[in-house]
């Protein structure tokens, strides 16, 4: 993909410096510089759901992750966004993210953090034997799988899994 073009790359940078700062609204103000085609390009919808993500506005964040999935669809980044705000939007929950990422494993077969998501969600609604089985997944497709181990050993998402997880960790790792 071609870089924005001058002046609209620094509108672009400025903003993502001011969501490094924890400066979401004047991050929108960038964004809000730039033309309605710079807009759709999937770099800034990123910025803007992060935007949206930082301020826990969750609808628009959903709205913006719907539009990047559009525009990028062979990127598994705006389906686990999507997923993420149907979470938290008002109206959604888990199973309206597991709705939003469950169709993103036929695209991304090899990609551990849409079978990592799926765990957290099914482990979160007590369907405890099939979140086992995602994280399995996410496991064995991880290039550094002790470190997702960690990771799931901390993420409360999880939280039902840590007996298994630990009992079943590498030797030498506990």
């Amino acid at each position: 993909m071609t870089p924005l073009p001058h002046p609209e790359n620094l509108h672009l940078q400025a903003a993502e410096g001011w969501l490094l700062l924890g400066d979401p609204a004047s991050a929108e103000q960038e964004l809000a510089r730039l033309s309605a085609t710079a807009r759709t390009r999937p770099e800034v919808l990123d910025r803007e759901w992060t935007i949206h993500a930082q301020r826990e506005r969750w609808a628009e964040a959903h709205a913006v992750a719907q539009r990047l999935v559009a525009a990028a669809p062979a990127d598994p980044n705006g389906w686990l966004r999507r997923a993420y705000a149907a979470r938290r939007m008002p109206g959604g929950g888990l199973q309206s993210a597991w709705d939003a990422l469950r169709p993103a494993v036929g695209r991304f077969a090899q990609e551990p953090l849409i079978a990592y998501n799926l765990a957290c969600y099914a482990a979160q609604m007590t369907r405890l034997a099939e979140a086992w089985g995602w994280l399995q997944r996410a496991l064995a497709m991880a290039p550094r799988r002790a470190k997702l181990q960690d990771l799931a050993l901390a993420d409360a998402d999880l939280q039902p899994l840590w007996p298994i997880l630990t009992a079943q960790r590498a030797p030498g790792r506990r």
